[in-house]
């Protein structure tokens, strides 16, 4: 017997056969998978436990209340981290370690200018205040389209190397970018006529033959040509922080999702730049968080990595992000409060992307070490927030 085109194959059917007879298949039902169960905030203990940041922004971002005592939208200043970062700058807006510079462990001394104020914008700073207003419009002055190497500061070549410098300016206008989305403007017509600009050389990258096999050799190495223009951390986070932005760029916000879901290379980020070759660690070329010991690697980082991904609507669509973050929710007490697995290590130098989101609370009086208890706060607060921008269901407590 043939079965007419018209009819769909038969795997798709619950079909039953009588020889001699045709008979009317029934599609077979697949039921959705169930939803995963509702995510335990420990709200009570995270205002018990928690910074003062963590106190109003689990209140705020994570239940959703609103906090209209003075007392509680005051509770930001209650950190000395933040005051410890305003003493170190200077009165134009700037620290004097850099532009991009993070310190070791979990001080402060020796942070660069937007690192600092991106972790004040984490620990809940005003940004109408006196030193957010300068470094403010430093930023803005760090997207536009020069080659000045007078603001390169740590990142000025020797001899104001032109392709050196060009790099340097690239790499500082992103990150400006970056911390200004976070500030809350994504409306400005300045951040929005960069971030353009910076989409559209990287569309243009993704868009071409050279995406495909970015790499060259030179001598015994492994490299990126200078025509590789991937999209760099700070360049996902600005995005993340533009959800009106990323809407109207939807098409390259697909390329990128397939860009970064990709296995992630063995060579190492470097890339030539004139007649240089110059270690782009900022530069993102796969899937960074592919396995459970890069996230117990790099706590800071794995976290920041995973916010990002929720706040740009992908980690949802990526199976091996959404176990990674199961399985940091199942490191959890019945309680819903994280403490740090035998396996977890925090690393001694974090990435200036990733840098300003961990710790929140204040820095322990000896370097390098951590207070367990302010950690777990940290984590369990952080772990609230990117479930609650997954579209998770939460039960407070």
């Amino acid at each position: 017997m043939t079965i007419p085109p018209s009819i769909p194959p038969l795997a798709d059917f619950d079909t039953a056969l009588v020889p001699g007879e045709f008979t009317v298949s029934r599609p077979v039902f697949v039921p959705p998978p169930p939803p995963p169960p509702p995510v335990l905030i420990p709200v009570t203990w995270l205002l018990d436990h928690g910074a003062p940041a963590v106190q109003l922004r689990v209140l705020h971002e994570v239940a959703g209340l609103r906090v209209p005592e003075p007392g509680l939208a005051r509770l930001p200043y209650a950190s000395r981290a933040g005051w410890q970062l305003l003493g170190m700058q200077d009165r134009d807006g700037t620290w004097a370690a850099g532009m991009l510079s993070v310190p070791s462990g979990s001080q402060l001394v020796g942070v660069g200018t937007i690192p600092a104020f991106r972790r004040l914008l984490e620990l809940g700073w005003d940004l109408e205040a006196p030193g957010m207003l300068a470094t403010r419009r430093l930023l803005f002055r760090l997207l536009a389209e020069d080659n000045d190497p007078t603001l390169l500061a740590e990142l000025r070549p020797d001899g104001d190397d032109e392709d050196l410098v060009r790099r340097g300016r690239l790499l500082l206008r992103e990150a400006a970018a970056c911390a200004l989305a976070q500030a809350g403007f994504e409306s400005d017509p300045r951040l929005r006529g960069a971030a353009r600009r910076l989409i559209d050389r990287v569309d243009a990258f993704l868009r071409s033959p050279l995406a495909a096999k970015p790499w060259m050799r030179i001598g015994n190495q492994h490299v990126l040509p200078v025509e590789v223009a991937a999209p760099s951390f700070h360049l996902l986070v600005m995005l993340a922080h533009m959800p009106q932005f990323r809407s109207e760029h939807a098409v390259f916000m697909d390329r990128l999702y397939e860009w970064i879901t990709q296995p992630w290379p063995r060579q190492a980020p470097v890339q030539q730049v004139g007649a240089h070759l110059v270690e782009q660690s900022h530069l993102v070329l796969g899937d960074f968080l592919s396995t459970r010991s890069a996230l117990d690697g790099d706590m800071p980082s794995a976290v920041g990595w995973l916010e990002t991904m929720a706040r740009l609507g992908f980690l949802g669509r990526h199976e091996g992000w959404v176990k990674l973050l199961d399985r940091t929710l199942d490191d959890r007490g019945r309680r819903g409060i994280w403490t740090p697995p035998r396996s977890m290590s925090m690393p001694d130098q974090v990435p200036p992307w990733a840098w300003p989101g961990l710790p929140l609370h204040d820095s322990a009086p000896e370097p390098g070490a951590h207070d367990a208890e302010a950690l777990s706060a940290d984590v369990t607060f952080r772990l609230a927030l990117i479930a609650k921008l997954a579209g998770r269901s939460l039960e407070f407590s």
